[in-house]
């Protein structure tokens, strides 16, 4: 399904609108304006968030491997296992 939004735009920033497109603007329309503007928008949301994520992967990613410690999966979930039937009586 593909919703159009209409806005109101006026004043000075339809003047600055209007300053951005057409012959002599960057821009062949208002609508072309505002989509590009949402993309750019779009895409520092999305950097903030990978950055984010790497800000909390970076210890892990540059710890030295003496740092790491072994574990057992199946040891575990048995422990969980094991917790749960404790916690359950």
């Amino acid at each position: 399904m593909h919703e159009g939004v209409n806005i109101h735009i006026s004043g000075m920033l339809s003047q600055f609108i209007n300053e951005q497109t057409g012959p002599d603007g960057l821009y062949e329309s208002a609508g072309e304006y505002v989509r590009d503007l949402i993309r750019r928008d779009y895409l520092r949301h999305e950097d903030r968030r990978w950055n984010r994520l790497m800000d909390q992967l970076r210890p892990g990613m540059e710890a030295d491997e003496n740092e790491f410690g072994i574990f057992d999966p199946k040891e575990i979930i048995e422990t969980a296992k094991k917790e749960k039937a404790g916690n359950a009586s």
